[in-house]
């Protein structure tokens, strides 16, 4: 018979005694959120850029942090002003021009949540201006822009840059790198990943993400935070990307893709692939709990089935998989099989996940529990103390990956989402675009000179013809609606 495959009381003890306690991650991350009134000398008064969707997604979660404070908020839409003041509850200053929320002496740091294309120009009037600053992902649009902010992250040294990468801030993802980095999945070689949708984006009126003049497309909104995670596993950004775009299913006046296949090669020919589509949001991953992303690392020893959820209804979860032991037919029968020269097969039994989201009070044992149940919990037990297991997240990321941010500024800390890992995303990022664009192989060397040849004068009128080119159209929005 075939050795069966699911884990055994010996293999998640082994597999426990590699890895540290999930107890050490969670101390990390500080415990469970208990907003109390802070004094205004401990809260970090920030001023809000940009409050359509992102921002206006971020200032709800900002509600249940306790270390910074509203103090003022921009947008171009009034609309938008009267709802993010509501939401925040702070009676935050209202401005219209961003460069008045940056001249105003009560804001302490910035968070950014425009148009892709607006990214840098504003990131840099934020740090020129003395403010600390969260811009959300990607951190810059184009190459000339990843030279000219380290170069000028550099004359900034004691302002906290920090972008909008939360799955580097959530237990579980912590946890998934600590478990690469002790050997439990043994030698990670691949990592697959997908963000599918149905429909994905809409054009509703005017919709910048559909654009590539103001866009990244699916690279930039999707792509980028799981192409980050894949970089922080492997601990290396890849040698080269190649892939497959298309504008198939929604002719509806867009001009990014709808749909992307792309395939990054690692140093040691490890490999991401990765799909985003927007046709159809199944996930065969989590036993199809959860739909539309997700990743599986895959190792010698093992694999991890994990996603960061919405953050609203469903919170990080993660699936540990042990990888079978193959058998071979001669082994199991005792007799070489009737195979053609050179040909050979194996056989193994079922895999069955065991989940690392489990709350400590479902391992406690119950007098009831059967003799099987009782040895189950036992053998979870040992994962839960030794890291294999988590508690259930506690919160959601992106409130960690906020409340980190204003702790950075208030202690001059080093955020884990810092300039280079932002650089380095908005690196995968183009090239992805540019290798789908160009149908060849991009390497990533050649970005230490794609953009060097562009002047900060002629950056500024880009900009400036953007910006204009992005005002007509939201005008023409209005007249239409």
């Amino acid at each position: 018979m075939p050795e069966k495959s699911n884990p055994t009381r010996r293999d998640v003890v082994k597999a426990a005694g590699v890895v540290t306690a999930a107890a050490a991650v969670a101390n990390l991350q500080g415990a469970p959120a208990i907003l109390k009134v802070r004094a205004a000398s401990d809260q970090m008064k920030y001023g809000m850029i940009g409050t359509g969707g992102r921002g206006g997604y971020l200032l709800k979660h900002l509600t249940k942090i306790d270390n910074g404070h509203c103090a003022a908020i921009c947008d171009l839409d009034d609309t938008r002003l009267e709802k993010a003041a509501a939401t925040i509850g702070t009676s935050p200053a209202k401005y219209k021009d961003y460069r008045e929320l940056l001249a105003d002496k009560n804001v302490e740091a910035v968070l950014i949540a425009v148009p892709l294309f607006e990214h840098y120009a504003v990131t840099k009037d934020s740090l020129q201006a003395g403010k600390h600053t969260f811009c959300e992902k990607s951190l810059v649009f184009k190459p000339e822009e990843i030279h000219a902010l380290r170069a000028l992250k550099a004359q900034y040294p004691k302002q906290v840059l920090q972008v909008g990468l939360q799955r580097r801030y959530s237990k579980f993802y912590q946890l998934a790198k600590e478990l690469v980095d002790k050997g439990v999945l043994g030698n990670v070689t691949h990592i697959h990943a997908q963000w599918h949708r149905n429909p994905g984006w809409v054009m509703n009126g005017f919709n910048w993400r559909l654009y590539k003049e103001y866009s990244g497309g699916l690279s930039a909104e999707l792509a980028s935070h799981q192409i980050d995670i894949a970089d922080w596993i492997f601990g290396s950004a890849p040698d080269f990307v190649m892939g497959l775009g298309g504008l198939d299913t929604w002719k509806d006046g867009r001009d990014v893709y709808d749909n992307i296949q792309l395939i990054y090669q690692y140093p040691h020919g490890r490999k991401v692939v990765y799909s985003a589509i927007t046709t159809n949001a199944h996930l065969p991953l989590l036993n199809s709990t959860r739909p539309e992303f997700g990743e599986v690392i895959m190792g010698t020893a093992g694999s991890l089935e994990l996603t960061v959820g919405d953050g609203e209804s469903t919170m990080p979860t993660a699936m540990w998989y042990r990888e079978p032991v193959k058998v071979t037919a001669a082994k199991a029968e005792g007799k070489a099989p009737a195979t053609a020269a050179g040909a050979s097969y194996a056989l193994g039994g079922s895999q069955k996940g065991m989940p690392i989201k489990l709350a400590t009070d479902q391992l406690k044992v119950d007098p009831n529990d059967s003799f099987l149940q009782r040895e189950k919990k036992f053998a979870q037990r040992w994962l839960y103390t030794k890291g294999v297991m988590a508690d259930d997240e506690d919160r959601n990321p992106v409130e960690t990956e906020l409340e980190s941010f204003f702790n950075d500024c208030h202690n001059n800390g080093h955020p884990k989402a810092d300039l280079e890992v932002g650089l380095a995303d908005s690196t995968a990022v183009i090239l992805s675009n540019l290798c789908m664009e160009q149908e060849r192989r991009v390497y990533f060397k050649e970005m230490d000179t794609m953009g060097t040849n562009v002047s900060p004068q002629q950056m500024a009128a880009n900009f400036a013809a953007a910006q204009s080119s992005y005002s007509r159209s939201l005008i023409a929005k209005k007249k239409v609606s």
